[in-house]
């Protein structure tokens, strides 16, 4: 995939997590949530050449991104993402967590952007 191709799905799997929220499907809107912030993360990779095809290099793709920017956000809201990942197998969050995740999927996701 490319840069581009990996910002688009992130986009549409953010909108798909709100949906699902709407609907009240809470695992369902923290996959898609997870899966928004992963792909967002592969796009930011993708532009760099760094590899990013295995869980652990999304985080290995992150400490990077740290060490780059300094932004200290970037990695509290990615954390805040696995989580939704976590819920996904386990369905332990509330819907004020899992709201409150897919909120910090979107400020990722704009601090991201640019970095693409």
């Amino acid at each position: 995939m490319t840069t581009e191709k990996y910002a688009t799905a992130s986009e549409g799997l953010l909108q798909k997590a709100k949906t699902y929220l709407a609907e009240g499907d809470l695992v369902q809107a923290s996959e898609k949530g997870w899966g928004a912030a992963a792909q967002a993360i592969k796009a930011v990779a993708e532009a760099r050449g760094w590899q990013h095809n295995v869980h652990r290099q999304l985080f290995e793709v992150l400490a990077r991104l740290l060490d780059e920017t300094g932004d200290t956000e970037i990695r509290r809201q990615f954390l805040i993402a696995n989580a939704l990942h976590t819920n996904f197998y386990e369905n332990w969050l509330t819907r004020g967590d899992v709201e409150a995740g897919v909120q910090e999927v979107d400020a990722l996701l704009s601090r991201l952007r640019p970095l693409m």
